[in-house]
């Protein structure tokens, strides 16, 4: 599971699994669910994430993570 942001849009995205969306449906206002060929979903988008979400903080609890990988975005050149 990938959680990636992007600021100049304010924008958060969950990859739940690996795949490529062949559907989308906005399932509340700014909130828009992908969908792969066998109807799973694989991720969620968020839109004006920073408005509903705390951003500033990531809690897991009770996860079986085995790696945990902390990557930084390259900055957006101008």
């Amino acid at each position: 599971m990938i959680f990636e942001y992007y600021p100049e849009t304010d924008m958060l995205y969950i990859k739940l699994v690996e795949g490529i969306s062949t559907e989308s449906e906005e399932i509340a206002p700014g909130v828009v669910l992908d969908f792969d060929e066998r109807n799973r979903v694989i991720g969620i988008e968020i839109e004006d994430a920073s408005k509903f979400i705390d951003l500033s903080r990531l809690e897991l609890r009770a996860l079986p993570v085995v790696n945990l990988i902390l990557t930084e975005r390259a900055p957006v050149s101008t």
